[in-house]
């Protein structure tokens, strides 16, 4: 039985990153409607992940995505912990990309991709510990 179980829980595992991965998808495509530039798409640093890097005019948006059924719910499932972590990403990618933040006004957005419905794009959906 605790085999069965793991193999469940591999697959449900497997479904929420295919899910995550495809609302990604969604947030570049629509960030790009609207103007962005994408830089950087599931960046991986020592600190933690990024979703998305976007940059339009004098913005340099850290953009972290989730798939949910509503707004509220993208919020509440968006924590204090995984602000910092993602902060703490931002610091280490800025550090080794000082170009990219080069006169630019970064901020830290959300994208609530929920099926069947447009995405909300949340500008300044928190703000961060330290300055940046």
């Amino acid at each position: 039985m605790p085999e069965k179980a793991a193999r469940e829980e591999r697959a449900s595992r497997q479904r929420r990153e295919a899910r995550g991965r495809s609302a990604e998808t969604v947030a570049v495509l629509w960030l790009r409607m609207r103007g962005y530039r994408i830089l950087e798409r599931r960046l991986k640093t020592p600190l933690g992940e990024i979703d998305i890097i976007a940059a339009r005019r004098d913005i340099l948006a850290i953009v972290e995505v989730k798939s949910r059924t509503s707004r509220d719910a993208g919020l509440e499932a968006l924590t204090t912990r995984q602000c910092r972590r993602i902060e703490r990403a931002a610091t280490w990618f800025l550090a080794r990309s000082p170009r990219a933040a080069a006169t630019r006004h970064i901020r830290f957005d959300l994208v609530v991709v929920a099926p069947l419905r447009l995405p909300i794009h949340i500008a300044n959906a928190w703000t961060p510990e330290a300055a940046f």
